[in-house]
């Protein structure tokens, strides 16, 4: 993957891939699915959000392919499409953490 050539093309569907992340409620419901499978209810209950709000945000991380869902008599159940996201996040969170070291090291006169 390294070597992917970032066409414009390209850059440009990675863009909405990461527009799509950058809401903290879509985070939210991924790291909630990170239980397993939910419907929307139960979604609304863990999350304490509307129902028009977690099913809005449900669509969008479905359709950038984020969340799977699969339609059960009255109930629909969604669930992670794929765990890769969470890589994204750990990265982030390492480049938080070493900012924030970073910064510590400077307030303390150390850096």
């Amino acid at each position: 993957m390294a070597d992917t050539r970032l066409t414009p093309e390209l850059t440009e569907v990675v863009a909405q891939r990461f527009k799509v992340l950058s809401e903290p409620v879509r985070l939210q419901i991924l790291n909630a699915l990170r239980q397993g499978e939910q419907t929307v209810s139960e979604l609304v209950e863990e999350l304490e959000l509307g129902q028009a709000n977690v099913s809005k945000h449900l669509q969008i991380l479905h359709s950038a392919g984020f969340v799977a869902r699969r339609k059960e008599g009255l109930y629909v159940y969604y669930r992670l499409a794929g765990e890769e996201v969470f890589q994204l996040c750990d990265i982030m969170c390492g480049r938080i953490e070493a900012d924030v070291r970073g910064a510590e090291a400077l307030l303390s006169g150390e850096g």
